[in-house]
């Protein structure tokens, strides 16, 4: 393989030393990746530059550290909240992502961003060290021009979470040739409990996105909500191996969080529907086997709010992801429709130093999960306090 005098002098120019960037973030990753990207050379180049790339937006964020700010490595982005699906406990339409007003009765302020928005932002956050961007929604499929978008952006990495079943014909055209983009697909288990939860045959076309994605040699993985229903399946290996036999090379499993009846933002009192939240023990005992999986190392595995842990307690609010909704507004996490910026107005350096995200990062009380699988919903009074003493606002407020 050719390099260039100018890879040689970033550091990284070869294979190997991609490998070595790779073994320092976790070796599990190195071990699974690398030789997936020897099966996938379209990749070697790119997986040098991507490494190469890393290494500069760390140093970034380390120097934004020294001077007192926190800038995360990742960016989850809520690009569109339209979705194709109504599922059941959806994240996003309890805390107002999801656009269920008609848009005639919004005020012009509240509209979605449009590409060019998108653009800038994801432009603001690589300058200050962000590398990677999880893109969420609504079905992001569904905001036109969302692969040309990543396109847009060669030495950043970008992660699409999709639902599987607004994938074109013309988007596998284009993800065919990209180089920086990884699709993560959504199920809950069997067709049963997938169908139950997302619709009638969804199952189905997420399992064929999947096989189509692995045809044309597009890293893939799955996203699961894990509930109280469903973690015994996932703690079967075979369950586990029928997804690695088709090319997913991610599983994230994230436990599931109580929503309020109302909205995060209201009265501590509220009501959450808990029926579905694992229990202390089944959480201890499904942590376990998901240990297990990492040693297996058949499949990279993330695991919220286990994993947590490595970082001491919960990585919102910039310590190593923060969130942007459909309409601009920075929050912590996406679970969280508490804001003081909007994107749209405000740089992404001032949405990071907010007294919003500092009070945050800098009440240790709040980086604990408290037996729950979320350190913001475990403190709601604390949350509500600081976000009455900053003055903050409900995002899903129209």
């Amino acid at each position: 393989m050719i390099t260039t005098v100018k890879e040689h002098a970033n550091g990284i120019s070869s294979p190997r030393q991609m490998k070595k960037v790779l073994d320092g973030l976790d070796p599990n990753m190195s071990r699974l990746f690398v030789p997936w990207v020897f099966r996938n050379p379209r990749y070697i180049r790119a997986g040098i530059r991507l490494a190469r790339s890393y290494k500069k937006t760390e140093k970034l964020r380390r120097d934004a550290k020294k001077s007192g700010l926190s800038v995360p490595p990742f960016l989850i982005l809520s690009i569109t909240s339209r979705c194709n699906l109504s599922c059941a406990g959806c994240y996003a339409a309890a805390v107002g992502t999801l656009d269920k007003t008609p848009r005639a009765n919004c005020s012009e302020s509240r509209s979605t961003l449009d590409w060019n928005q998108w653009y800038d932002i994801i432009k603001d956050a690589s300058e200050m060290g962000v590398f990677g961007f999880i893109i969420a929604g609504g079905e992001p499929f569904l905001f036109r021009g969302l692969l040309q978008l990543c396109e847009s952006f060669k030495d950043r990495f970008f992660i699409i979470l999709t639902n599987g079943t607004a994938v074109t014909g013309s988007d596998y055209e284009i993800l065919r040739s990209t180089k920086n983009v990884a699709v993560i697909v959504s199920v809950e288990g069997t067709e049963e409990a997938t169908d139950a939860r997302r619709g009638r045959g969804v199952h189905k076309q997420a399992i064929d996105t999947l096989r189509h994605l692995k045809s044309i040699g597009v890293p893939t993985g799955i996203s699961v909500t894990i509930t109280n229903e469903n973690y015994r399946f996932w703690m079967q290996n075979d369950n586990l191996d029928n997804y690695v036999k088709l090319g997913v090379l991610v599983g994230v499993f994230i436990e599931y969080i109580p929503i309020m009846t109302e909205n995060l933002a209201g009265d501590a009192s509220g009501s959450y529907d808990r029926s579905l939240m694992l229990t202390p023990q089944e959480r201890e005992e499904f942590r376990s086997r998901i240990l297990e999986y990492r040693r297996k190392n058949s499949l990279y595995v993330i695991h919220s709010p286990g994993d947590e842990d490595y970082f001491g307690g919960c990585v919102s609010a910039g310590r190593g992801f923060a969130h942007v909704t459909p309409t601009g507004d920075l929050t912590a996490c996406p679970v969280s429709n508490l804001a003081t910026h909007n994107l749209s107005s405000s740089s992404f350096r001032d949405g990071l130093a907010s007294p919003l995200f500092t009070a945050i990062r800098d009440n240790e009380n709040l980086l604990t999960n408290e037996d729950t699988p979320c350190a913001l919903f475990g403190h709601p009074v604390e949350v509500q306090e600081i976000a009455r003493a900053v003055g903050a606002y409900a995002t899903d407020e129209v």
